[in-house]
């Protein structure tokens, strides 16, 4: 059905809008997460007596090589994204054959999602450094809707897409 594609499309386009827009907004106010990122490294709001405090990173250079590696990653997903919506769209109408190849950038910008919010916040900034000890520098609820969002689209666009019906209605 040419719904389905255009629902396809459509929430291809918003994760992509929204990788974007992250991007954007740590390019634009990069004080405000710098800070965060600052404080998920140092470990300087976990637990006292954290026996863990060994792995913290006390390096302004290091912080900012994270933020970079972030804000990289977040710029590739929404980049690969925002050109699968390109593809997807412009193959709208065409075989499934096309439209399915077409979604292989779909499966690009998810996965770099998923490395930036899964195991970037999660596995690294959640476990390693213990981010969940810290009250105010916890991003990993967010961090969690971020890639189940992600997975739950990619999970729906990889479905197989049938061919459109002759009338063009789907």
């Amino acid at each position: 059905m040419i719904e389905t594609r255009i629902a396809k499309v459509v929430m291809v386009a918003s994760l992509a809008l929204f990788a974007l827009l992250i991007t954007f907004d740590n390019l634009t106010d990069y004080d405000t997460n710098y800070a965060f990122v600052r404080h998920v490294l140092s470990m300087d709001t976990t637990f006292p007596g954290n026996a863990l405090l060994y792995r913290r990173i006390t390096s302004p250079a290091l912080w900012q090589v994270g933020y970079a590696l972030i804000i990289l990653g977040e710029g590739l997903s929404g980049t690969a994204l925002a050109v699968a919506t390109v593809f997807l769209a412009w193959r709208l109408r065409s075989d499934r054959a096309s439209f399915n190849h077409a979604k292989r950038f779909v499966i690009i910008g998810a996965a770099f999602g998923f490395l930036v919010w899964f195991f970037g916040f999660m596995v690294v900034g959640g476990e390693w450094f213990s981010m969940w000890q810290s009250p105010m520098w916890n991003g990993q609820e967010a961090a969690f809707r971020f890639y189940m969002t992600i997975l739950a689209v990619l999970i729906f666009v990889n479905q197989p897409d049938g061919e459109l019906r002759a009338s063009g209605g789907g």
